[in-house]
């Protein structure tokens, strides 16, 4: 079952010693006592119709979560213990999967209409990274930050006590307060950190330096700092997979709030990203979580929210390990060696610089193209196609691209041979190592991702040359 809502909270002092802590209940009417106003959610205790099979041994009070890649998701307990906490859902609000348990999300039964409350997080359920410092950045931290600033990772201090805190609260067993969410949590996992290293081959270039800047988080926050804190046990501080699923977790289910806090809301983390969510999710001055309809949402429907730039999706898949094929359009994959100023002030960026599904290319990768073949040949002409560019000057930018369309257009045909012909080798590669799937079992999604990047540049070679 869920735990008490007077489940005592436990809060290290400054020392950081497990034998020098204090222990500051929840108030017992904790739950009871937060109330949202009257016109977000009336609700009653979440059904339990997901998994309702899952059999844990909960004999022993220090139970420690199984973290092995095949572990259920114990969800009936996770939803039974939000309820006791406080958390607050509409009528219609449920968790369903399609995959027999691995990916589970939100969706709605019933119809809700714009603006519509969806769902209400008391704050002493969420886990924040503010919070997680001023409980566990003790005195005697020094050595295991020195590690982190070594490395130039100070920018990730908010994710490295948000791991820190699941470490502790991993170690707690059933007498954390956030056991049943923690045991909720997926184990098995697709994204960058999971990846072999012979997956890595297996990815074209900007989805492989992706890659690579995401498996370097995990190595700066992982074992070599973790190992130096002062609280955790010896057999957390070293335990590589224990530490990876906790990088897992702070880095696919934590956003940031609109006051710089790194925040995890337990329940609403089960919302899916969309290209189009139907979820907008925002905090009070007390620290509650509220999140609403964007739209009118029909019955049946999944409840999403955004994640990060939906152009992106090379991204999406590196960060959170899942192919949105929604996307009307992708980055276009050009990457000069240098990019200067004017360059980014004519829209060079990945999220501006986009290919479409439907074959066409946006106006900023032709503007992009122009300016790399003018700077090279016709400096006058570059002058004016920034002078254009700043005063809006349409005709002369027009009259620039005409100009010189035979050149733009070969440089982007050369662009998207050779790139497809990149897809095509690293396809070939990963499909001859599909027989080891046991050794390299992202394989298949990683050739998903090439097919769909592949699908997109076909369809702009077709739309622009016909072929």
């Amino acid at each position: 079952g869920g735990v008490n809502a007077a489940a005592a909270l436990v809060l290290y002092s400054q020392s950081g010693r497990h034998d020098e802590i204090h222990t500051t209940a929840i108030n017992s009417d904790a739950a009871a006592a937060f109330t949202p106003p009257a016109r977000i959610i009336s609700t009653k205790p979440p059904p339990h119709h997901l998994y309702s099979t899952y059999d844990t041994d909960y004999s022993s009070e220090t139970t420690l979560i199984n973290i092995d890649e095949e572990a259920p998701r114990d969800i009936p307990s996770m939803e039974q213990w939000s309820y006791e906490m406080g958390a607050q859902r509409t009528d219609g609000f449920t968790l369903t999967s399609d995959d027999g348990g691995f990916d589970v999300y939100a969706m709605t039964t019933e119809d809700l209409p714009t603006g519509s409350p969806i769902l209400t997080i008391p704050e002493h359920m969420i886990l924040s990274s503010n919070k997680a410092m001023a409980e566990l950045r003790t005195g005697d931290m020094s050595e295991a930050e020195k590690i982190i600033k070594s490395v130039n990772a100070e920018s990730e201090f908010r994710q490295y006590y948000l791991m820190l805190k699941l470490l502790v609260e991993y170690e707690k067993g059933m007498e954390s307060p956030w056991y049943q969410w923690l045991n909720s949590l997926p184990r098995y996992y697709t994204n960058a950190a999971s990846m072999t290293p012979f997956c890595c081959l297996c990815l074209p270039s900007l989805m492989r330096k992706l890659t690579v800047q995401e498996r370097g988080y995990l190595q700066r926050l992982g074992v070599s700092s973790i190992k130096l804190v002062p609280y955790l046990n010896d057999d957390t501080k070293y335990d590589v997979d224990l530490c990876t699923w906790v990088y897992q977790i702070v880095y696919t289910r934590s956003f940031e709030s609109a006051d710089g806090d790194l925040k995890i809301v337990p329940l609403a983390d089960m919302f899916n990203h969309g290209a189009y969510p139907e979820v907008e999710s925002s905090y009070d001055e007390q620290g509650n979580y509220y999140a609403y309809t964007t739209y009118d949402v029909p019955a049946g429907s999944p409840l999403r929210m955004s994640y990060a730039d939906p152009t992106n999706p090379s991204f999406l898949f590196a960060r959170y390990g899942f192919l949105d094929e929604s996307t009307e359009a992708t980055f276009c994959k050009i990457i000069p060696e240098h990019i200067n100023k004017d360059m980014e002030e004519l829209g060079y960026a990945h999220n501006r610089m986009l290919f479409y599904k439907d074959g066409n290319v946006s106006e900023e990768v032709w503007d992009i193209l122009l300016f790399q073949h003018v700077s090279s040949t016709k400096i006058g002409d570059k002058r004016a196609l920034m002078e254009a560019h700043r005063t809006g000057d349409y005709a002369t930018k027009q009259m620039l691209h005409e100009k010189y369309y035979e050149y733009t257009s070969a440089a982007l045909l050369e662009h998207l041979e050779s790139f497809l012909e990149q897809l095509d080798k690293l396809s070939t590669k990963a499909g001859e190592r599909q027989r080891d799937l046991g050794d390299h079992p992202r394989l298949p999604l990683i050739l998903a991702h090439n097919e769909f990047v592949k699908q997109t540049f076909l369809a702009v070679r077709m739309q622009n040359f016909g072929y």
